[in-house]
């Protein structure tokens, strides 16, 4: 809780994955994907309830058996490669309504964002709950700067993808941010349904790029283990 606010965290971890088999529960650095996430949220201030959205038997008992709580398990129908996110957390949300348990915010937390920790998605609660936001989404500055990217018209020719001039210094180009999916928060009102798109948020919530790693692929796991170990190093 926070200034009086209710705070459900959801974890979504459905079982089919493209990129990575069973990808929320893969190895990396000799843990399950999941606990990353796990552990940063069991070690928010801030977060009342933590509930980790799944379909799958395997992610359930892996969740479990480091202290996640799966008191439900989500229906097949929502965890497609179609599903939106949305989809679930408004399954967690009404689930628990149901049985008079309701909440102000709700925080979504990706298991592909490992390196996000206990005290960013408490700064992040703090700042959309005391600039009395209904949305926020964690974003970090982009590393190839869209001043230099281009399109390719049909005639072959390339065209800017931004109306300005590239012939600027680096050190002058101007910031440029992208949702780094670490962090999701919704107002829980009547203006949250299927609709909602997560990456639309108003308030953002600026991370470190080194906290923000995504892993879609094996090649991601392998980064950040080497990350990780030079972390240990120290």
């Amino acid at each position: 809780m926070y200034q009086n606010k209710r705070i459900l965290a959801v974890i979504p971890a459905r079982g089919g994955s493209k990129g990575i088999p069973k990808k929320n529960i893969t190895m990396l650095d000799g843990l399950p994907l999941i606990v990353y996430t796990l552990k940063s949220a069991q070690h928010s201030k801030y977060l009342d309830r933590i509930i980790v959205s799944t379909e799958d038997f395997e992610i359930k008992k892996v969740a479990e058996q480091y202290g996640g709580e799966v008191p439900f398990l989500r229906p097949v129908e929502l965890a497609q490669d179609d599903s939106k996110t949305i989809d679930c957390i408004l399954h967690t949300i009404d689930t628990l309504k149901n049985i008079r348990e309701t909440y102000d915010y709700v925080v979504i937390l990706q298991c592909t964002s490992p390196l996000r920790k206990s005290w960013h998605i408490d700064e992040a609660i703090s700042k959309i709950i005391s600039e009395n936001g209904t949305s926020l989404v964690s974003v970090s500055e982009v590393e190839e700067h869209p001043i230099l990217m281009r399109t390719l018209n049909t005639d072959g020719t390339l065209q800017n993808l931004l109306n300005v001039n590239s012939t600027i210094r680096r050190q002058d180009f101007p910031s440029f941010y992208k949702v780094d999916g670490a962090i999701y928060i919704q107002k829980i009102d009547e203006n949250l349904n299927k609709d909602t798109s997560l990456n639309d948020g108003k308030l953002a919530y600026i991370m470190d790029r080194k906290y923000t790693v995504d892993i879609d692929e094996y090649l991601d796991i392998r980064k950040v283990e080497l990350y990780l170990k030079e972390l240990h190093k120290d």
